[in-house]
C-alpha cells in the first residue's frame, strides 16, 4: 500500500511518503523534515491520518491524502487552518493630556491571525480607542491601541481575541493612582529635562576643551616654529658676521699686496734714475 501526503498548492509538494511498508522522504519539503508521522499499527486498520508537530504558520493550506492499494486507489483533501496564541496584553501609562485624562496604551504581540483588541470599563462596556496600529513580524501580528481614560474609580480592561481565545488584562484608575501616576509623570519629564541640559553643557564643556586643547597645540606648534626661526636667524647672522670678518680680511690683504706692489715699483724706478 502506498500513502502520501502532499500539499496541491506548492511547487514542492510532497509532505510525507509511505510506501512497501517503510516512509520514504527523501523528496519531503524540507520544512516539514522531522515533523510529520503516520501510526503504522493504525494503518492495518485504515486511519492514514498524518501526525504533524512544532506547528508553523505556514503549515496553513491545503493537504491532499492519496491512498494506493494493489486493486484500488482514492483521495481527499483537508484545508488546515492555523491559529497562534500570542502574548497577554500589557497596559502601559503614557502620560496626561491637557484636561487632566490619563493616556492608556495597550499593547499584544505574536498572534495568527490578527486578532480584535478592545477595552472595557468596569462593567463590561466597549469603550472607544483613539488609535489603533497593526503590524506583521514575519509570519504574526502585533496590535497596539490608545485610549484616554476620565473617570478615577474604575478598572478599565483591555482584551484581546482570536476566535475562542482571550487573553486579558485589567488597570484599575483610582484618585489615589492618578495623583501618583501624575506625580511620576512630573518627575520623570523633570529629570529627564534635566538629564537632556545636563548632557547638552557636558558636551559643550567636551567640545570647548577640546577646541581649548587644539588652540594650545597651535599654539605650541607656533611658538616651536617661532623659536627654529630666531634659531636660523640667529645662524644667518653668525654667517653673515664670519662672512664680514673674512671680506675685511681679504681686502686687508688685497691693501697690502697693493702697497708692496706700488713700493716695488718705486724701488724700480729709484734704481733706474
Amino acid at each position: 500500500m502506498r500513502v502520501e501526503w502532499f500539499r496541491p498548492d506548492l511547487k514542492d509538494s510532497q509532505v510525507h511518503l509511505y510506501d512497501d511498508h517503510v516512509d520514504k522522504n527523501t523528496d519531503q519539503i524540507q520544512s516539514y523534515i522531522g515533523r510529520t508521522k503516520l501510526n503504522h499499527q493504525e494503518l492495518q486498520r485504515g486511519d492514514a491520518s498524518l501526525k504533524l508537530s512544532s506547528v508553523r504558520v505556514s503549515d496553513e493550506g491545503l493537504y491532499k491524502c492519496f491512498i494506493q492499494s494493489k486493486y484500488q486507489y482514492d483521495d481527499t483533501t483537508v484545508n488546515v487552518s492555523v491559529e497562534a496564541v500570542g502574548r497577554p496584553p500589557v497596559i502601559t501609562v503614557d502620560g496626561f493630556d491637557h484636561s487632566g485624562g490619563l493616556h492608556l496604551q495597550c499593547e499584544s504581540e505574536g498572534w495568527y491571525p490578527e486578532p480584535d483588541l478592545e477595552w472595557l470599563n468596569s462593567e463590561g462596556v466597549s469603550l472607544s480607542s483613539e488609535t489603533t496600529e497593526t503590524h506583521r513580524n514575519e509570519d504574526r501580528f502585533s496590535v497596539k491601541q490608545t485610549i484616554t481614560v476620565h473617570h478615577r474609580d474604575d478598572k478599565i480592561h483591555c482584551r484581546v481575541k482570536l476566535r475562542h481565545h482571550v487573553l486579558e488584562t485589567q488597570i484599575i484608575t483610582t484618585s489615589k493612582r492618578f495623583s501618583s501616576w501624575r506625580t511620576s509623570v512630573i518627575l520623570i519629564s523633570v529629570f529627564v529635562v534635566l538629564s537632556v541640559i545636563a548632557g547638552i553643557l557636558i558636551a559643550v564643556f567636551v567640545h570647548k576643551n577640546r577646541e581649548l586643547s587644539q588652540l594650545q597645540k597651535e599654539h605650541s606648534q607656533l611658538q616651536d616654529e617661532h623659536n627654529r626661526l630666531q634659531k636660523e636667524n640667529s645662524q644667518l647672522q653668525d654667517e653673515h658676521s664670519q662672512l664680514q670678518d673674512e671680506k675685511g680680511k681679504i681686502q686687508h690683504a688685497v691693501i697690502e699686496i697693493i702697497d708692496l706692489t706700488i713700493d716695488l715699483k718705486m724701488n724700480s724706478v729709484m734704481k733706474a734714475l
